[in-house]
């Protein structure tokens, strides 16, 4: 089996510079880079990692603890980590903590054990163990999608990484006011989860642009999950009042949504209309077609990437949250006709003061 020594003899460089090379540790001339991969190629050499790995301390590898990975919205996030690493050539070990603390702390416990470099991690609605452990062993660490909430006034320890979710949620409110709807529900995610809160409230602050009073009977959770969500929906269509429209904070619980709709013999948008956080492949292939929130799902893989290599390569500089903007999808399942190409619109973070004036009647429709 060729050795790092054969790659430099072939390329008449040093071991040093073919390591550079291989590791992109050191800029290395553009000519003497090539000629180096192209003794690799001529000889098929195959580093070592783990011998790399004893010499560097360092695995190059990344661990990813993300629950409902057949959800295609987590699905997109685990290919934009993997383009991420691969590009910086690390690896990725995977594992589906279930949403359950418990089973939460037990995968990143043996994500740590395979001595990965870092991890990425969509938390719990209960997260404490996770961070206790983390934190005990000083575990570079990206939190994605979810945030955490530390107490105290100290600095935040962990980085964090997710989309924007009062905004948009907003967005979705004022829209359906502006079609004349005067009772708008929601189906809420899983409580304790900050995506969950953070839509509630987006919800609230939508409900107050337009002018409409807050119905805690309009509030209904459906744990994030399609079939919670039927039994959700299900409960708001028996109201003495029920709404007229609908609001679904996340793609399972709109399939459950339309379910629930469907068993009742309703029709959106003609007997309800209904507007979801999160695009999906085939929510233009509904019919009527779904008008949604699209997230930047791989942009945010990726970018919880980016920056755990930050944290890996200056561990002392301070933790930030990174929040990426969302994309306002119009279609037709909101009761408009003639969304047409005018679909895509980015939505900026929330400004209270502002919102009223952007969303009067007709604006979108």
């Amino acid at each position: 089996m060729p050795t790092m020594a054969d790659v430099a003899r072939s390329a008449g460089v040093s071991v040093a510079t073919v390591s550079h090379v291989l590791n992109g540790t050191r800029p290395v001339l553009p000519h003497t880079r090539q000629a180096v991969l192209d003794a690799v190629d001529e000889l098929g050499y195959t580093p070592n990692t783990l011998a790399r790995s004893l010499v560097t301390s360092r695995t190059r590898s990344i661990g990813l603890a993300v629950s409902a990975i057949s959800n295609p919205y987590f699905t997109e996030i685990l290919q934009g980590v993997e383009a991420g690493a691969l590009e910086h050539g690390y690896s990725l070990l995977i594992a589906d903590p279930h949403d359950d603390p418990d089973h939460e702390r037990k995968v990143v416990q043996l994500l740590h054990e395979r001595r990965v470099d870092g991890m990425i991690v969509a938390p719990s609605a209960d997260p404490r163990e996770l961070v206790s452990y983390l934190g005990r062993h000083q575990v570079p660490t990206v939190f994605l999608d979810r945030l955490v909430a530390f107490p105290g006034d100290g600095p935040q320890p962990f980085d964090q990484v997710c989309a924007e979710n009062t905004g948009p949620t907003a967005r979705l409110v004022t829209h359906l006011a502006g079609l004349g709807h005067r009772r708008i529900g929601l189906v809420a995610g899983l409580p304790g989860l900050s995506t969950t809160t953070e839509r509630i409230a987006g919800y609230r602050h939508g409900l107050t642009a337009a002018g409409l009073p807050y119905d805690d009977h309009l509030v209904v959770h459906g744990d994030s999950a399609s079939a919670g969500a039927e039994r959700a929906t299900a409960a708001l269509l028996s109201l003495a009042s029920p709404p007229t429209a609908l609001v679904t904070a996340n793609n399972a619980m709109t399939i459950g949504t339309l379910r629930a709709l469907r068993e009742h013999g309703l029709s959106v948008p003609d007997d309800l209309a209904l507007c979801c956080f999160d695009d999906f492949a085939w929510a233009d292939l509904f019919s009527p077609r779904l008008t949604a929130i699209a997230q930047p799902s791989r942009e945010i893989g990726a970018q919880a990437v980016r920056v755990l290599l930050e944290r890996l390569d200056a561990p002392d500089r301070p933790a930030r949250t990174v929040r990426l903007d969302c994309t306002f999808v119009h279609r037709t399942s909101c009761g408009c006709s003639d969304a047409g190409e005018r679909s895509a619109r980015s939505v900026q973070p929330w400004q209270p003061s502002s919102q009223p004036s952007q969303f009067e009647k007709g604006t979108d429709s």
